[in-house]
Protein backbone atom coordinates (compact mmCIF):
# COMPACT_ATOMS: atom_id res chain seq x y z
CA UNK A 1 0.00 0.00 0.00
CA UNK A 2 1.48 3.42 -0.74
CA UNK A 3 -0.52 6.36 1.02
CA UNK A 4 0.25 9.95 -1.11
CA UNK A 5 0.21 12.94 0.20
CA UNK A 6 -1.23 15.76 -2.00
CA UNK A 7 -0.33 19.66 -1.76
CA UNK A 8 -2.33 22.51 -2.98
CA UNK A 9 -4.59 22.12 -6.27
CA UNK A 10 -4.16 24.72 -8.90
CA UNK A 11 -7.40 26.96 -8.76
CA UNK A 12 -8.52 26.88 -12.51
CA UNK A 13 -9.60 24.38 -13.91
CA UNK A 14 -7.19 24.49 -17.00
CA UNK A 15 -4.34 24.19 -14.48
CA UNK A 16 -6.07 21.27 -13.08
CA UNK A 17 -6.60 19.51 -16.58
CA UNK A 18 -2.93 19.69 -17.10
CA UNK A 19 -1.87 18.50 -13.72
CA UNK A 20 -4.18 15.39 -13.85
CA UNK A 21 -2.90 14.62 -17.64
CA UNK A 22 0.96 14.52 -17.05
CA UNK A 23 3.61 12.49 -16.81
CA UNK A 24 6.32 14.58 -14.49
CA UNK A 25 7.33 13.27 -11.30
CA UNK A 26 5.27 16.13 -10.02
CA UNK A 27 2.46 13.83 -10.62
CA UNK A 28 0.53 11.84 -7.46
CA UNK A 29 1.62 8.30 -7.73
CA UNK A 30 -1.65 7.49 -7.37
CA UNK A 31 -2.46 8.42 -11.24
CA UNK A 32 0.96 7.13 -12.39
CA UNK A 33 0.49 3.64 -10.87
CA UNK A 34 -2.86 4.02 -12.73
CA UNK A 35 -2.28 4.46 -16.00
CA UNK A 36 -0.13 2.40 -18.15
CA UNK A 37 0.52 4.05 -21.78
CA UNK A 38 -2.58 6.66 -20.94
CA UNK A 39 -4.79 3.45 -19.80
CA UNK A 40 -5.83 2.23 -16.73
CA UNK A 41 -4.01 -1.56 -16.52
CA UNK A 42 -6.90 -3.99 -15.83
CA UNK A 43 -7.75 -5.08 -12.68
CA UNK A 44 -6.88 -9.12 -11.78
CA UNK A 45 -9.37 -11.29 -10.38
CA UNK A 46 -9.55 -14.47 -9.13
CA UNK A 47 -11.94 -16.66 -8.21
CA UNK A 48 -11.27 -17.39 -4.61
CA UNK A 49 -11.86 -13.27 -3.77
CA UNK A 50 -11.48 -9.95 -4.66
CA UNK A 51 -7.59 -9.15 -6.05
CA UNK A 52 -5.41 -6.73 -8.05
CA UNK A 53 -5.36 -3.22 -7.75
CA UNK A 54 -7.70 -0.51 -6.26
CA UNK A 55 -7.44 2.84 -6.81
CA UNK A 56 -8.85 5.02 -3.55
CA UNK A 57 -9.78 8.80 -3.03
CA UNK A 58 -10.44 10.14 0.35
CA UNK A 59 -9.97 13.10 2.65
CA UNK A 60 -9.41 11.45 5.71
CA UNK A 61 -6.56 11.65 7.94
CA UNK A 62 -3.15 9.59 6.55
CA UNK A 63 -2.66 7.81 9.81
CA UNK A 64 -6.64 6.87 9.32
CA UNK A 65 -6.44 6.01 6.16
CA UNK A 66 -2.88 3.73 6.59
CA UNK A 67 -5.26 1.78 9.37
CA UNK A 68 -7.92 1.05 7.46
CA UNK A 69 -6.40 0.09 4.52
CA UNK A 70 -4.39 -2.32 6.68
CA UNK A 71 -7.23 -3.81 8.41
CA UNK A 72 -8.80 -4.34 4.85
CA UNK A 73 -5.75 -6.02 3.74
CA UNK A 74 -6.08 -8.60 6.29
CA UNK A 75 -8.78 -9.96 4.97
CA UNK A 76 -7.86 -9.24 1.22
CA UNK A 77 -4.07 -9.75 0.93
CA UNK A 78 -4.68 -10.06 -2.63
CA UNK A 79 -6.07 -6.34 -3.27
CA UNK A 80 -3.06 -4.12 -3.52
CA UNK A 81 -4.74 -0.47 -2.62
CA UNK A 82 -3.37 2.93 -3.70
CA UNK A 83 -4.59 6.05 -1.84
CA UNK A 84 -4.77 9.57 -2.68
CA UNK A 85 -5.82 12.18 0.09
CA UNK A 86 -6.12 15.65 0.10
CA UNK A 87 -8.99 18.02 1.01
CA UNK A 88 -12.83 17.01 -0.06
CA UNK A 89 -13.07 19.97 -1.91
CA UNK A 90 -9.26 18.98 -3.57
CA UNK A 91 -10.11 15.54 -4.28
CA UNK A 92 -13.30 16.37 -5.36
CA UNK A 93 -11.31 18.77 -8.17
CA UNK A 94 -8.94 16.55 -9.42
CA UNK A 95 -12.33 13.99 -9.63
CA UNK A 96 -13.63 16.70 -12.18
CA UNK A 97 -10.71 17.29 -13.60
CA UNK A 98 -9.84 13.41 -14.47
CA UNK A 99 -13.12 13.25 -15.72
CA UNK A 100 -13.49 16.39 -17.72
CA UNK A 101 -9.67 14.84 -19.38
CA UNK A 102 -11.82 11.49 -20.92
CA UNK A 103 -10.83 8.85 -17.31
CA UNK A 104 -11.36 8.93 -13.94
CA UNK A 105 -8.88 6.98 -11.89
CA UNK A 106 -10.20 6.44 -8.53
CA UNK A 107 -12.39 2.65 -7.89
CA UNK A 108 -13.40 4.32 -4.23
CA UNK A 109 -14.18 7.48 -3.18
CA UNK A 110 -14.51 8.27 0.25
CA UNK A 111 -15.17 11.80 1.57
CA UNK A 112 -16.41 14.27 3.93
CA UNK A 113 -20.76 14.68 3.33
CA UNK A 114 -22.98 13.73 1.55
CA UNK A 115 -23.62 16.89 -0.64
CA UNK A 116 -20.16 16.30 -2.44
CA UNK A 117 -21.78 12.48 -3.62
CA UNK A 118 -25.31 13.88 -4.19
CA UNK A 119 -23.06 16.64 -6.81
CA UNK A 120 -21.28 13.55 -8.44
CA UNK A 121 -24.11 11.41 -7.97
CA UNK A 122 -25.95 14.03 -10.47
CA UNK A 123 -23.25 14.03 -12.42
CA UNK A 124 -23.40 10.18 -13.42
CA UNK A 125 -20.09 9.17 -11.54
CA UNK A 126 -21.22 7.53 -9.65
CA UNK A 127 -22.15 3.62 -9.46
CA UNK A 128 -25.11 1.55 -7.25
CA UNK A 129 -24.27 -0.40 -5.14
CA UNK A 130 -26.36 -2.08 -2.37
CA UNK A 131 -23.87 -3.85 0.19
CA UNK A 132 -25.31 -6.03 1.76
CA UNK A 133 -24.55 -4.23 5.80
CA UNK A 134 -26.38 -1.52 4.35
CA UNK A 135 -29.26 -3.83 6.56
CA UNK A 136 -27.82 -2.37 9.92
CA UNK A 137 -27.30 1.63 8.50
CA UNK A 138 -30.03 4.08 9.46
CA UNK A 139 -31.68 4.59 6.11
CA UNK A 140 -31.95 8.30 6.12
CA UNK A 141 -27.99 8.24 5.90
CA UNK A 142 -27.69 6.15 2.81
CA UNK A 143 -28.42 7.33 -0.93
CA UNK A 144 -32.00 5.07 -1.89
CA UNK A 145 -30.14 4.59 -5.25
CA UNK A 146 -27.30 2.94 -3.61
CA UNK A 147 -25.20 5.92 -5.04
CA UNK A 148 -23.20 6.51 -1.51
CA UNK A 149 -23.50 6.15 2.15
CA UNK A 150 -22.67 7.21 5.36
CA UNK A 151 -19.96 5.43 7.27
CA UNK A 152 -19.76 7.78 10.56
CA UNK A 153 -21.20 10.39 12.52
CA UNK A 154 -19.02 13.26 12.40
CA UNK A 155 -20.83 16.56 14.59
CA UNK A 156 -19.14 19.76 14.35
CA UNK A 157 -18.81 20.82 17.71
CA UNK A 158 -17.00 24.19 19.81
CA UNK A 159 -13.48 23.04 20.85
CA UNK A 160 -11.98 25.16 23.80
CA UNK A 161 -9.02 25.90 25.14
CA UNK A 162 -9.32 24.91 28.52
CA UNK A 163 -6.32 27.16 30.28
CA UNK A 164 -8.00 29.78 28.40
CA UNK A 165 -11.49 29.62 28.87
CA UNK A 166 -12.42 28.69 32.40
CA UNK A 167 -16.30 28.59 32.00
CA UNK A 168 -16.79 26.52 28.19
CA UNK A 169 -19.61 28.38 26.77
CA UNK A 170 -22.45 26.48 25.41
CA UNK A 171 -23.36 28.60 22.28
CA UNK A 172 -21.87 29.25 18.75
CA UNK A 173 -22.76 32.65 19.97
CA UNK A 174 -19.58 32.30 22.04
CA UNK A 175 -17.28 33.31 18.79
CA UNK A 176 -18.89 36.05 18.05
CA UNK A 177 -19.00 37.41 21.33
CA UNK A 178 -16.54 40.44 22.36
CA UNK A 179 -14.53 38.39 24.82
CA UNK A 180 -13.81 35.75 22.19
CA UNK A 181 -12.24 38.67 19.55
CA UNK A 182 -9.37 37.43 17.42
CA UNK A 183 -9.52 34.26 19.58
CA UNK A 184 -11.44 31.91 17.43
CA UNK A 185 -10.43 29.56 14.41
CA UNK A 186 -12.62 27.95 11.91
CA UNK A 187 -12.12 25.84 8.56
CA UNK A 188 -12.18 27.16 5.16
CA UNK A 189 -14.95 25.55 3.20
CA UNK A 190 -13.19 26.15 0.08
CA UNK A 191 -10.99 23.35 1.61
CA UNK A 192 -12.80 21.28 4.06
CA UNK A 193 -16.27 19.27 2.70
CA UNK A 194 -17.14 19.53 6.08
CA UNK A 195 -16.98 23.33 6.46
CA UNK A 196 -18.60 23.99 2.89
CA UNK A 197 -21.77 21.57 4.62
CA UNK A 198 -21.76 23.40 7.82
CA UNK A 199 -21.49 26.65 6.06
CA UNK A 200 -24.21 25.49 3.53
CA UNK A 201 -26.11 24.40 6.99
CA UNK A 202 -25.70 27.03 9.04
CA UNK A 203 -26.62 29.92 6.70
CA UNK A 204 -30.11 27.77 5.79
CA UNK A 205 -30.69 27.59 9.97
CA UNK A 206 -33.19 30.20 11.92
CA UNK A 207 -30.94 32.05 14.48
CA UNK A 208 -27.87 32.05 12.28
CA UNK A 209 -27.84 32.34 8.40
CA UNK A 210 -25.65 35.25 6.43
CA UNK A 211 -25.47 37.42 9.41
CA UNK A 212 -23.75 34.83 11.80
CA UNK A 213 -20.91 34.57 9.12
CA UNK A 214 -20.68 38.39 8.98
CA UNK A 215 -20.15 38.36 13.16
CA UNK A 216 -17.40 36.13 13.05
CA UNK A 217 -15.94 38.33 10.11
CA UNK A 218 -16.63 41.39 12.46
CA UNK A 219 -15.26 39.49 15.32
CA UNK A 220 -11.67 39.15 13.04
CA UNK A 221 -12.39 34.80 13.31
CA UNK A 222 -9.47 33.13 11.56
CA UNK A 223 -10.41 31.29 8.48
CA UNK A 224 -7.19 28.30 7.65
CA UNK A 225 -7.67 25.45 5.32
CA UNK A 226 -8.63 22.86 7.37
CA UNK A 227 -10.01 21.12 10.43
CA UNK A 228 -6.69 19.89 11.27
CA UNK A 229 -5.33 23.04 11.53
CA UNK A 230 -7.81 24.51 13.45
CA UNK A 231 -7.53 22.11 15.81
CA UNK A 232 -3.83 22.40 16.25
CA UNK A 233 -4.06 26.26 16.73
CA UNK A 234 -7.08 25.74 19.69
CA UNK A 235 -4.32 22.78 21.60
CA UNK A 236 -1.49 24.90 21.45
CA UNK A 237 -3.01 28.15 23.02
CA UNK A 238 -3.09 29.97 19.59
CA UNK A 239 -6.44 30.67 19.63
CA UNK A 240 -8.78 30.00 22.25
CA UNK A 241 -12.09 28.67 20.33
CA UNK A 242 -12.75 26.68 17.16
CA UNK A 243 -15.71 25.28 14.98
CA UNK A 244 -14.25 22.00 14.50
CA UNK A 245 -14.94 18.10 14.14
CA UNK A 246 -15.80 16.35 17.07
CA UNK A 247 -13.26 13.21 16.90
CA UNK A 248 -10.39 15.55 16.19
CA UNK A 249 -11.09 17.43 19.76
CA UNK A 250 -11.55 13.71 21.35
CA UNK A 251 -8.31 12.29 20.03
CA UNK A 252 -6.38 15.35 21.82
CA UNK A 253 -8.09 15.98 24.51
CA UNK A 254 -7.22 11.88 25.42
CA UNK A 255 -3.59 12.87 24.88
CA UNK A 256 -3.67 14.97 27.25
CA UNK A 257 -4.07 18.49 25.44
CA UNK A 258 -6.10 21.38 27.32
CA UNK A 259 -9.28 20.85 24.97
CA UNK A 260 -12.71 20.26 25.75
CA UNK A 261 -15.55 19.35 23.53
CA UNK A 262 -18.79 21.40 23.28
CA UNK A 263 -21.98 20.31 21.47
CA UNK A 264 -23.36 24.06 21.53
CA UNK A 265 -27.20 23.97 22.79
CA UNK A 266 -28.56 25.52 19.38
CA UNK A 267 -27.47 21.78 17.79
CA UNK A 268 -24.59 20.81 15.47
CA UNK A 269 -24.17 19.99 11.65
CA UNK A 270 -23.74 16.47 10.96
CA UNK A 271 -21.93 15.01 8.13
CA UNK A 272 -21.64 11.18 7.69
CA UNK A 273 -18.41 10.55 5.25
CA UNK A 274 -20.04 8.80 2.93
CA UNK A 275 -18.72 5.86 0.94
CA UNK A 276 -19.49 5.28 -2.77
CA UNK A 277 -18.23 3.39 -5.55
CA UNK A 278 -17.18 5.41 -8.97
CA UNK A 279 -19.34 4.17 -12.63
CA UNK A 280 -16.69 2.00 -14.83
CA UNK A 281 -14.35 1.40 -11.72
CA UNK A 282 -11.58 -0.33 -13.31
CA UNK A 283 -11.72 -3.09 -9.99
CA UNK A 284 -15.64 -3.39 -9.30
CA UNK A 285 -14.97 -6.52 -7.39
CA UNK A 286 -12.70 -4.88 -4.93
CA UNK A 287 -14.48 -1.95 -4.83
CA UNK A 288 -17.75 -3.36 -3.61
CA UNK A 289 -15.60 -5.74 -0.93
CA UNK A 290 -13.99 -2.42 0.02
CA UNK A 291 -17.71 -0.80 0.36
CA UNK A 292 -18.77 -3.94 2.31
CA UNK A 293 -15.84 -3.88 5.02
CA UNK A 294 -15.99 -0.38 6.01
CA UNK A 295 -19.75 -0.71 6.67
CA UNK A 296 -19.46 -4.12 8.22
CA UNK A 297 -19.25 -4.75 12.17
CA UNK A 298 -15.24 -5.35 11.75
CA UNK A 299 -14.98 -2.15 9.81
CA UNK A 300 -17.29 0.16 12.11
CA UNK A 301 -15.61 -1.50 15.16
CA UNK A 302 -12.07 -0.13 13.70
CA UNK A 303 -13.92 3.14 13.08
CA UNK A 304 -14.77 2.95 16.80
CA UNK A 305 -11.18 2.60 17.98
CA UNK A 306 -9.61 5.24 15.49
CA UNK A 307 -12.14 7.64 16.78
CA UNK A 308 -14.87 8.04 15.10
CA UNK A 309 -18.62 7.96 16.06
CA UNK A 310 -19.73 4.86 14.24
CA UNK A 311 -22.80 4.60 11.86
CA UNK A 312 -23.65 1.60 12.19
CA UNK A 313 -26.10 0.00 14.57
CA UNK A 314 -24.70 -1.88 17.63
CA UNK A 315 -21.50 -0.56 17.65
CA UNK A 316 -20.73 2.18 20.00
CA UNK A 317 -18.80 5.34 20.16
CA UNK A 318 -15.73 5.81 21.43
CA UNK A 319 -15.07 7.53 24.75
CA UNK A 320 -15.12 10.95 24.68
CA UNK A 321 -18.16 11.27 21.92
CA UNK A 322 -22.01 11.13 21.65
CA UNK A 323 -23.80 9.11 19.53
CA UNK A 324 -26.22 10.95 17.04
CA UNK A 325 -29.08 10.32 19.20
CA UNK A 326 -27.66 12.06 22.13
CA UNK A 327 -27.56 15.87 20.84
CA UNK A 328 -29.47 18.01 18.47
CA UNK A 329 -29.02 17.61 14.80
CA UNK A 330 -28.90 21.26 12.44
CA UNK A 331 -29.50 20.03 8.95
CA UNK A 332 -30.91 20.95 5.26
CA UNK A 333 -31.86 19.61 2.26
CA UNK A 334 -28.92 17.79 0.64
CA UNK A 335 -30.63 18.21 -2.77
CA UNK A 336 -31.09 21.61 -2.16
CA UNK A 337 -27.19 21.86 -0.42
CA UNK A 338 -25.75 20.46 -3.76
CA UNK A 339 -27.75 22.49 -5.92
CA UNK A 340 -25.79 25.67 -3.94
CA UNK A 341 -22.83 24.54 -2.92
CA UNK A 342 -20.74 26.86 -5.18
CA UNK A 343 -23.00 29.72 -4.76
CA UNK A 344 -22.34 29.54 -0.85
CA UNK A 345 -18.76 29.58 -1.11
CA UNK A 346 -19.09 32.49 -3.54
CA UNK A 347 -20.62 34.45 -0.45
CA UNK A 348 -18.28 32.65 2.07
CA UNK A 349 -15.24 34.04 -0.16
CA UNK A 350 -17.18 37.44 -0.57
CA UNK A 351 -18.04 37.91 3.75
CA UNK A 352 -14.22 36.91 4.47
CA UNK A 353 -12.74 38.16 1.39
CA UNK A 354 -10.68 34.99 0.49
Amino acid sequence: MRLLKKGSLLVSLTALLVFSGCGTSGQPAANQGAQSGGKQEPAKQEANGPSGKLTFYTSQPEDDVSKLVSAFNKKYPDVKVESFRSGTEEVTAKLQAENQAGKVQADVLLLADAVTFEGLKKQNLLASYKSPELAKVPKDLVDPDGAYSGTKVMATVLAVNTQKVKTPPTSWKALAAAESKDAAIMPSPLYSGAAAYNVGVLSRTDGFGWDFFKSLKANNVSVVKGNGAVLNAVAGGEKSYGMVVDYLVAREKAKGSPVELVYPSEGVPVITEPIGILKNAANEKAAQAFVDFVLSEDGQKLASSIGYTPIREGVEAPKGLKSINQFKVISSEISKLAEAREADKKQFTSVFGQ
